[in-house]
């Protein structure tokens, strides 16, 4: 049986998550409330964010700049987009 979350993303009941994302409360809150729809759209977004503008990943800086754009991702708020990246049709 699939288990199901009311994901905050999309305002409706969705397909959740197998496991948290990561570990601590902030992974089961995500666990909790976000589809595997909205996850994996994330995850695309992350990447190009760091692709495009070039994110050390190791860098505390840029860490917190994903948790702050993530939380913005997934509450439908206006995330920043990679400069001159076009999304494919």
């Amino acid at each position: 049986m699939t288990r199901t979350v009311f994901c905050r993303k999309y305002q409706q009941e969705l397909e959740g998550m197998e496991r948290a994302p990561f570990p601590g409360a902030k992974g089961q809150a995500i666990f909790d409330s976000v589809s595997r729809q909205a996850w994996q759209e994330w995850l695309q977004h992350q990447t190009t964010l760091i692709n495009e503008k070039r994110l050390n990943v190791l860098e505390p800086s840029t860490k917190t700049y994903l948790d702050e754009q993530r939380e913005k991702f997934l509450s439908n708020a206006e995330v920043e987009k990679a400069e001159g990246w076009v999304a494919p049709k």
